[in-house]
């Protein structure tokens, strides 16, 4: 019975030896098959482009929300470049009709967003990067993105900055202006009268959206300070054909408000310029001033009289009607 129970506790201590060698055996051989692995991410790459397009093509990663089955989908980036009242919020809301289309307002309005250049350009990568949402941003899907960015707004006083970052960032821009300047003043002078008399049921309103209300609006007909008449008619055509010089070496396309109420198919033409599909593009926004321009100046015997014999006196006749 002796030597049996010797037997049994050898065997005891040899099975617990023997199990514990091959536990540090099981667990050297495990430690050695351990692999890192990174998962790396293809890159989305521009097929079916032209050479020449490939720059203007981008595959935004942002850092808020993920583009999921849209990853893959190319990107352009645009700017509408243009002055206050020429129409740009109109020709805004069209494009943001269109389904594959993000135009985010003019979001250089806010003073703090053009305070320099630096932030400047930090507030376009964060836009260009689909990382900026407003009413208009349709995220994943999104075909083309960009913003309405008037002249005032920091754009000529950096514009060396700009169109540096315009040609690297592959940012096409869409010049939008009025041929008739004398109606873009008297828009603006009527837009401004509004900020205080607020016609529209004590509110002021820059667009509106039903007949009656662009009626009340309407009403107001300016007097124009005929002494400053020309030099700011000058003033406001030499910006604008600064502005087309400034931005001539990037990608863009120069458009008039008076051609796109003549001829909506050059809507087409915007939409071949931004490479998405062509759509029927609509808007809500009903025009404030309709008419002759004698109906809507108050003082119009005097304008009159100071454009004749000048290279402004085009603006007197009627351009279009509606």
């Amino acid at each position: 019975m002796m030597l049996r129970m010797v037997v049994l506790i050898f065997a005891m201590v040899c099975g617990v030896y023997i199990c514990s060698i091959g536990l540090k055996q099981i667990g050297v051989h495990s430690s050695g098959r351990i692999i890192s692995v990174h998962v790396v991410e293809k890159p989305c790459e521009a097929t079916d482009i032209e050479p020449s397009e490939k720059p203007y093509v981008h595959f935004p990663k942002p850092k808020t929300f993920s583009r999921v089955e849209c990853a893959c989908n190319p990107v352009r980036n645009f700017a509408i470049l243009s002055t206050q009242r020429s129409g740009s919020g109109w020709f805004e809301t069209l494009l943001n009709s269109h389904m594959n289309i993000s135009s985010n307002g003019e979001i250089f309005s806010v003073k703090v967003r053009k305070s320099n250049v630096s932030t400047i350009l930090d507030t376009l990568d964060k836009l260009y990067n689909l990382d900026f949402f407003t009413s208009a941003s349709k995220n994943e899907c999104t075909a083309a993105v960009g913003l309405k960015w008037m002249l005032n707004q920091g754009l000529m006083q950096n514009h060396e900055q700009i169109v540096e970052y315009f040609k690297t960032r592959g940012v096409s821009a869409i010049f939008l202006f009025r041929r008739n300047l004398l109606r873009r003043m008297i828009s603006m002078l009527a837009n401004s009268y509004d900020q205080s008399a607020k016609l529209v049921n004590g509110t002021h309103k820059s667009h509106v959206h039903s007949a009656k209300e662009a009626e009340m609006l309407a009403s107001y007909k300016p007097t124009i300070n005929t002494t400053l008449l020309i030099p700011n008619l000058k003033q406001a055509d030499n910006m604008a054909i600064k502005a087309v010089q400034y931005f001539n070496s990037t990608r863009h396309i120069i458009l008039f408000y008076e051609d796109i109420i003549k001829n909506q198919t050059i809507l087409n033409d915007v939409q071949d310029f931004l490479k998405v599909p062509r759509r029927d593009l609509h808007s809500r926004q009903v025009k404030i001033h309709k008419g002759t321009l004698s109906s809507q100046v108050e003082n119009w015997v005097d304008v009159e009289k100071t454009l004749k014999g000048t290279p402004y006196e085009s603006f007197l006749h009627a351009d279009y009607k509606i």
